[in-house]
Order: C-alpha cells, then sequence, then structure tokens
C-alpha cells in the first residue's frame, strides 16, 4: 500500500515505518491516518516480527503535532492519543529509531514505543515541549514520561519544556541506546534483527502482560501473564525450544 506522508518499508521479518511529512516530520490528521493504516499493515502480516520508527531527513524524529492543521485540531488530539496507545500495546516489539529532535507528540510517540535508540547530535534533542505554546502534553505524555522517569523528574521535565541531548536522556533513562549520528536505524534494525528471532507468540505474550500490569495492575497483569502460558504451551516454538536446548543447538521460531 502507498502511503502519503510515511514510507513503509519491510526487510525480512522487519517493518519500518520512516514519518516522511517535512518540514518537521509532524502529524497532521492525513499523516495520523497514514499512520494508523501503517500499522494495521504491519500487525497483520505473521512475516514481520519487530517494528523500527523513524523519520526521514536528517534533521529529526517527529515534531509532534503539525499546527497548521488547525482545522483537524480536535479530531488529531484525540486519534494521537489513541495511535501511541496502540504503539505501547502493540504486539510486537517496536523500537524508536531518534535520528534527530524528537519534541512534543514526537517525544510522547518515542515514549510509547517499547525501546528508544538516539543519535548524539547538537541539534537532536528530545522533550515534551507543549507547555511553551501554553497547552499540555496531549498524547500520553504525562503519563508516559511519568511511568519512564519517575513523578519528580517527569514534572522538571514538562513544566520547563526542558530538551535534553541523548547523553542527558539516557543518564535519566529517557532512552536505551545513544548512536552515532546517521546510525540510529542502523542500530535500531541489529536490535530488532535480535528481537526477531526470539519466539513471537512468546514475546507478544510478555508484551500483553506487560502492558496489562501497566494500565491494570498486578493482578490483571498475573491474570494475563497466565492465560499467555497455556495459550503457547502446546506450540510449536515451545516445543522447538525445549527441542533444542536438549540437542544443544540454537532455536529455530516460526510463529506457530
Amino acid at each position: 500500500m502507498d502511503y502519503e506522508n510515511l514510507i513503509l518499508t519491510k526487510e525480512e521479518h522487519l517493518g519500518i515505518i520512516t514519518i516522511n511529512h517535512p518540514p518537521a516530520n509532524a502529524f497532521n490528521f492525513a499523516t495520523l491516518n497514514d499512520f494508523d493504516q501503517a500499522l494495521d499493515e504491519l500487525e497483520n502480516d505473521k512475516e514481520i516480527r519487530a517494528v523500527v520508527i523513524t523519520g526521514a531527513g536528517e534533521k529529526g524524529f517527529s515534531a509532534g503535532f503539525d499546527v497548521s492543521d488547525a482545522a483537524h485540531l480536535e479530531e488529531c488530539g484525540p486519534k494521537g492519543s489513541a495511535l501511541w496507545t496502540r504503539v505501547e500495546r502493540f504486539p510486537k516489539p517496536v523500537i524508536a529509531a531518534i535520528n534527530g529532535f524528537a519534541f512534543g507528540g514526537g517525544c510522547e510517540l518515542a515514549l510509547a514505543c517499547h525501546f528508544r535508540i538516539m543519535i548524539d547530535a547538537p541539534k537532536a534533542k528530545i522533550g515534551l515541549t507543549e507547555l511553551n505554546l501554553g497547552i499540555i502534553p496531549g498524547w500520553g505524555g504525562t503519563q508516559r514520561m511519568t511511568r519512564v522517569v519517575g513523578k519528580a523528574k517527569a514534572l522538571d521535565l514538562i513544566l520547563f519544556s526542558k530538551r535534553l541531548s541523548a547523553p542527558e536522556a539516557l543518564e535519566i533513562g529517557l532512552i536505551d541506546k545513544i548512536s552515532l549520528p546517521g546510525e540510529a536505524v542502523k542500530d535500531a534494525l541489529d536490535f530488532a534483527g535480535k528481537l526477531s528471532e526470539r519466539p513471537p507468540l512468546a514475546v507478544g505474550c510478555v508484551l500483553k502482560a506487560i502492558a496489562a500490569y501497566l494500565d491494570d495492575g498486578i493482578d490483571e497483569g498475573l491474570r494475563v501473564e497466565q492465560e499467555g502460558i497455556q495459550s503457547i504451551r502446546n506450540s510449536k516454538d515451545a516445543q522447538e525450544g525445549f527441542t533444542a536446548f536438549f540437542e544443544k543447538r540454537k532455536p529455530v521460531f516460526t510463529g506457530e
């Protein structure tokens, strides 16, 4: 499928979404719709086991909401929030390859991803900058930033609209890895490739159980965990895992 404001490519078991809406890869209503459809395509493709999200060009990942699309402001708010939540609950690992600035909704998208890799460059900064415009983060930023870095640090970052470099973000756990300029996508694909070798059914169950805990508490998380155990205990992947263990070889998982 062709997309107007993003590029969707596939490499073996990996899907790559490149936000392509110049000049700042900001999300207007059309771009949000493209993103939604791309997630549909990747979720329904059984060959895809991990997803990388990045921004087109050399300047940035995403500046968040496209303020020039004021005509769709009321629609973009709920849709952006729902889409970022969908990313957080996606049944396949999602890695943000932050290739430059990630502000506002762009930072919120990165926060929704399961892993974040960011380049270390002078103009590569990340932060929730909405208060500079007299508004607040509206695509999950108040919640996910607090979850990732803690209450006090989240308040400091959000209330003062701070923009962090990659080393600063790594120090507080906002990102997981630093890349050299131009290497974020490569590093993300290398990591995603390793994830794609893991058993897909089990990976999906782990993601679902952790999301259940984060959203609804430990009792629900434990329930979903047990549900996952029951659903995959007789799978071909489970059989392959045990067989490979006893045969002292590397398992080859098929997602069945």
